[in-house]
């Protein structure tokens, strides 16, 4: 199992300067400024020989000196100070009386604006007892912090090695952090959790989903009660994907080898999901090649039904067909959006699933087909749209981009579901066609568009929007300006001066197109028969635009 980069903070055994000043070499020594700054860490001690000792000094030293080396130099102690800081020292420990009196004024000013510790030594140890102390200290909690690295290491090693599951992970990790800890998955839904039952909760239910702020260490428990938590979390990650987050829901800041644990835990839960992603992949292919059988013509109706019950589909009942396809698929997306995406089946089969467990869900290129129990009250198309469209809403949160979909009649025999898949695919097409990405259609909801969509021959349709429009059925920009002026008319009802309204235009300016359109189809605006025609000729160009080749 690779080890993760361990905080070098974690073993080199620190304490804070507070921590260090109670030791018992230190007994009576007084903090003279800088108080605030007592918390700094402590990771080694150093001695103050030289006046320049600048190049000699380390981030985290407490510096003993007995200001030998500051002796008649009072006007340079306060840039001294500042020196120190700007090189992350501890703090300076100082021995009066022999070489220097007391600590000059403008020194300890500075050293209380900056919150750099000076502490006046005790007068009766040296600095060998205080060394040490002090670094026997160190050394004794770097040793129990390297055992408990160990123990941290070697539980979760096992973990791996006897393929047990997020539920043990996060289990063992609770024991580790000493307290609460979760698996979530990059919408903040829990996997996996132990001991939530410690939260400090005003709720009789254990939350299913976490809001995860890990820059501000906060975790937010579900979206509508608004619980906050202190939190610590670690990126789940494989390659360039984010599959989630291991947190320990305590607040503060965690010690640093919590820190070890939840990046050991999200190593292990990092490959637990990559494995099941795999499974999951090899399954999803196996699903999309029954669904292409079941869309194709279905020659033995009894296999198929054997085959799909492998799955745990139930195709021998009264079923409708839906299809969700992400607009739009070929643009480029925001890289960072990449690495957090989760397939689309697996946004949309858990809430499939949950309505209907025999439903059968599988993936192709950029769509879901959905082949599920027919919604029977008693009004089963609105009830159908609307749990569409709650389907939709939530997973085009995690898609990075809208969803369209589309419905079909419901059918009851396994071999009319590929007439179903194309009455949905139809409405999809056409839906997003009229209303833009993110439509949502029923086939029985597509009007005239239904009855133009059943001709089975649409070469003969091209032939009938050519001959109405002529010119007009052109693909170029100036045929489909003028098919936008007389569409526009024709959805006003001939209202002349709201068409022009509508389309910016000046009324005589709409009144010369209206006779230029109708030297090219006829006087569509007084014949009700040409209007007919060039309506129906409009709705053939539309889907001719729209229905393209999934």
């Amino acid at each position: 199992m690779p080890t993760p980069p361990v905080p070098a903070s974690a073993f080199h055994g620190a304490q804070t300067l507070g921590e260090v000043l109670a030791t018992p070499a230190l007994t009576g020594c007084r903090v003279l400024a800088g108080s605030d700054g007592l918390a700094r860490t402590v990771t080694r001690l150093n001695i103050m020989e030289v006046p320049d000792i600048g190049p000699w000094v380390k981030p985290d030293e407490f510096l003993l000196t007995t200001a030998y080396p500051l002796r008649g130099r009072p006007d340079t102690l306060p840039s001294l100070v500042e020196d120190l800081d700007d090189a992350g020292l501890a703090g300076l420990g100082i021995k009066l009386g022999r070489y220097l009196d007391e600590v000059p004024a403008d020194m300890l000013a500075v050293a209380d604006r900056r919150g750099f510790p000076i502490v006046q030594l005790p007068d009766g140890v040296s600095f060998d007892e205080i060394l040490n102390e002090v670094l026997t200290t160190l050394l004794n909690r770097q040793a129990r912090q390297l055992a408990r690295s160990e123990r941290i290491h070697r539980a979760f090693l096992q973990l791996v090695l006897g393929g047990l599951g997020l539920p043990e992970i996060a289990r063992d990790l609770a024991d580790l952090l000493d307290g609460p800890a979760a698996i979530v998955d990059v919408d903040g839904v829990v996997l996996a959790a132990a001991r939530l039952d410690e939260l400090d909760l005003d709720v009789d239910v254990l939350p299913e989903r976490f809001v995860v702020d890990l820059g501000a260490r906060r975790a937010q428990v579900g979206d509508e009660r608004g619980h906050q938590l202190g939190c610590t979390g670690v990126v789940i990650s494989a390659g360039a994907r984010e599959h989630g987050y291991v947190i320990g829901l305590r607040d503060g800041e965690p010690p640093p080898l919590d820190l070890v644990a939840l990046e050991n835990a999200a190593t292990v839960a990092a490959l637990e999901l990559t494995k099941k992603a795999e499974v999951q992949a090899v399954e999803d292919k196996y699903r999309s090649d029954l669904m292409h059988d079941l869309l194709r013509r279905v020659e033995d109706r009894d296999d198929v039904l054997r085959r799909a019950a492998g799955f745990g589909w139930d195709l021998d009942r009264r079923v409708v067909v839906i299809v969700v396809r992400l607009d739009r698929p070929g643009e480029p997306v925001v890289p960072d959006e990449v690495t957090r995406r989760a397939p689309l089946v697996s946004m949309i089969r858990p809430a499939i699933v949950d309505r209907d467990p025999s439903a059968a869900v599988a993936r192709f290129s950029h769509e879901v087909v959905i082949v599920t129990a027919a919604f029977e009250g008693e009004d089963g198309r609105g009830e159908a749209r609307a749990f569409v469209r709650r389907l939709l809403d939530q997973a085009t949160r995690a898609a990075g981009g809208t969803l369209s979909a589309g419905l079909s009649r419901p059918v009851t025999d396994v071999i009319d579901v590929a007439a179903a898949y194309d009455q949905a695919s139809r409405a999809l097409l056409i839906g997003r066609r009229i209303h833009g990405p993110g439509a949502l259609a029923h086939f029985d909801d597509l009007g005239a568009y239904r009855v133009l969509s059943l001709v089975e021959d649409q070469t003969e349709l091209r032939a009938f929007a050519d001959e109405v429009l002529g010119d007009l059925a052109a693909d170029t920009d100036g045929a489909a300006d003028l098919r936008r002026t007389m569409q526009a008319l024709l959805d006003c009802g001939g209202n002349v001066a709201e068409a022009a309204r509508q389309l910016h235009f000046h009324y005589n300016t709409l009144r010369y197109r209206i006779e230029k359109l109708e030297t090219m189809v006829g006087p569509f605006t007084t014949d009700a028969r040409i209007r007919l025609d060039v309506q129906l000729a409009l709705l053939v160009l539309d889907m001719r635009d729209g229905l393209v080749t999934p």
